[in-house]
């Protein structure tokens, strides 16, 4: 079986890859998936994510966004502060003359949009259920062999399997790990009343805690907290749950009423030595895993993609050297400046050291009132980069 590129993992990278490269550059795709049901699918599960204006912006370049849409939740406005402390700041959509500054999904419902216009485009083919066993590098291309017995034959494999790469394995690229020895619980909760399509990052003494806006009166929590205060936290009551986060965050959104499902994930920077080998590109999470401190990581993961595409769309080979060559240089400016700013945060917000707490608050004083220093890190936040 022959195709252009040949993608392992169907996930939001792998398959906004997949659909982008058949709609804008007519690639033939081979897309490689192991979960049959995106329910299943670790990366469609119950978790919302902050796309950047950036992300849309290119969601709508390969007549994505349509679909999503209906179900996204825009937002209108982000507030950042440091709790127990004098300083804050923020910007809204409509100090920066934009219609929004980003929206929120749901990766259920987006899995299931995704399920449905792969399996609908005729220069798309799915292999699912099915997984990657083996690697064939040959000069002229590459072959997939399946857990299944089917052997793929393409230019160029893609790895869009995750932070667990297969493909990483089979080539031997490993990765740095930056442990940020903290945890991310993860829920839905609901409000006693609108939050007007505001997002939240409020720093805590035991890491950030962020909200975003979903559909009603529901926001998506990221909390983020050492191993010992996550143990405590999952067996708090859904009521004493709701207690604690109130008095970590306050009450500039109202009450919080009610909770959901916790689920929880450690916190790590992970990124692989390369990007690019013999005909073979990484992106998304296969080439580096964020801290979700400043929802950049599937940010960063599309403008993975999108730098792909824009490359493969002019070569006829798509894996050719100077082709992989092109896309690796073209993203380490981007790779290096949004994964050295997350871990700068962490580190930053995550410190009770008493100096680097005045310095934090003195630097979010003198952001807000600098216009001169936002634009870079605007720019960053709404993917505008």
């Amino acid at each position: 079986m022959q195709y252009d590129v040949i993608v392992i993992g169907g996930a939001m990278s792998g398959a906004t890859l997949a659909l982008a490269l058949s709609r804008t550059a007519n690639k033939k795709v081979a897309v490689v998936e192991a979960f049959s049901e995106s329910l299943q699918h670790p990366g469609f599960d119950s978790r919302a994510i902050a796309l950047s204006l950036g992300s849309i912006d290119l969601l709508r370049r390969y007549k994505l966004w349509d679909a999503l849409s209906s179900e996204a939740t825009p937002i209108n406005s982000i507030d950042v502060s440091d709790r127990g402390h004098f300083a804050q700041t923020g910007f809204s959509a409509d100090e920066l003359n934009k219609p929004l500054l980003g929206a929120v999904v749901e990766l259920a419902n987006v899995g299931a949009v995704y399920r449905e216009q792969l399996q609908r485009d005729p220069n798309i083919d799915v292999f699912c259920p099915d997984a990657i066993v083996d690697l064939v590098q040959e000069p002229q291309h590459i072959e997939a062999v399946l857990k299944s017995g089917t052997r793929l034959c393409g230019q160029l494999v893609v790895a869009a399997d995750g932070a667990n790469s297969k493909v990483a394995e089979l080539i031997n690229n490993p990765k740095s790990l930056d442990d940020f020895e903290q945890h991310a619980l993860i829920a839905n909760v609901e409000l006693d009343k609108p939050h007007n399509n505001q997002a939240f990052e409020r720093f805590t003494s035991h890491g950030p805690v962020a909200l975003l806006p979903m559909t009603g009166k529901r926001m998506s929590l990221v909390w983020c907290m050492k191993e010992s205060m996550l143990q405590h936290a999952l067996s708090w009551s859904k009521t004493q749950f709701l207690e604690e986060l109130q008095q970590e965050f306050g009450w500039r959104l109202g009450r919080f009423d009610k909770v959901g499902a916790l689920a929880s994930y450690p916190l790590q920077l992970h990124k692989r030595e390369r990007l690019v080998h013999h005909r073979i590109a990484f992106v998304g999470n296969a080439a580096q895993t964020l801290h979700p401190i400043a929802g950049q990581g599937f940010n960063l993961g599309i403008r993975d993609v999108a730098g792909l595409v824009d490359v493969l769309a002019q070569h006829t080979d798509c894996g050719d050297y100077s082709c992989l060559a092109q896309f690796r240089d073209n993203r380490e400016a981007d790779r290096e400046a949004t994964c050295d700013m997350t871990s700068a945060l962490v580190r930053i917000f995550s410190n009770d050291w008493l100096p680097m707490v005045v310095a934090r608050n003195l630097g979010l004083a003198i952001f807000d009132i600098a216009p001169s220093i936002q634009g870079p890190v605007k720019n960053r936040s709404l993917g505008l980069v």
